[in-house]
């Protein structure tokens, strides 16, 4: 996978790190020359340009990019800006970073769905979001152990947990399922709310946009989740 991390500040650079040294392709971004410099050995590319110059970023391979993630956090008008220039220029997949509610509402109303919330997350836990494909959270229990929240693959949709057996053909459980609707937020733009299905009992449905809490060894998830 390639990603451009755009704003290198703590979350930034820890971020940027740890997708590289899974094997994936990242350039960091950022308009100050030390953080570039300080980062340029330990990821793939760094860049410095000011990212709210829709000349500059220009030189970014976007089209190329598979995730784009603003981690800017020290100012929200350039956090905006750079955010409007991503969402203009169509990238595949673009993460924005909400400092406050009204911020996140202003975003949304942009139409960025994905957020980062760097007070209350870890560069690891995105890493491996990231990393995973159809994961929405994770959280390190211990080891290579993890639960972790993932849509619903298509080939599981309609069935009960039951039929799926996952227990006996991945060693993994599944805690609860969560539905999203949607409500109006603080500047009146519509946006998903979650809501836990209580505890999964072998009648429970997986039905399609759903979300499932799972329990296990990370690679047995990865087969769980994996496409056919």
């Amino acid at each position: 996978m390639k990603y451009i991390i755009i704003g290198l500040g703590n979350f930034g650079t820890s971020l940027a790190e740890r997708l590289t040294r899974t094997g994936n392709e990242v350039i960091g971004v950022d308009n100050k020359m030390t953080k570039v410099e300080a980062l340029k050995e330990n990821i793939t590319h760094t860049v410095c340009l000011d990212c709210t110059d829709p000349q500059a970023v220009t030189y970014l391979p976007l089209k190329d990019t598979d995730v784009v993630i603003i981690c800017i956090g020290e100012n929200e008008g350039v956090n905006i800006m750079a955010t409007a220039l991503m969402k203009r220029l169509n990238v595949k997949r673009l993460i924005g970073r909400a400092v406050s509610p009204l911020h996140e509402g202003v975003l949304e109303a942009m139409g960025i769905e994905e957020f980062v919330h760097p007070e209350d997350e870890t560069a690891e836990r995105w890493a491996k979001k990231l990393n995973l494909k159809g994961v929405i959270d994770s959280f390190e229990v211990e080891g290579n152990y993890s639960i972790i929240e993932a849509t619903v693959p298509k080939k599981y949709e309609g069935k009960t947990l039951l039929e799926l057996d996952f227990g006996k053909n991945f060693n993994v459980v599944v805690l609860t399922t969560i539905t999203i609707t949607k409500q109006k937020n603080l500047v009146g733009i519509s946006r998903k709310v979650r809501k836990a299905q209580g505890v999964a009992t072998s009648k429970t449905v997986l039905n399609a946009g759903d979300i499932i809490v799972l329990y296990g060894d990370v690679k047995n998830i990865e087969k769980l989740l994996k496409e056919d």
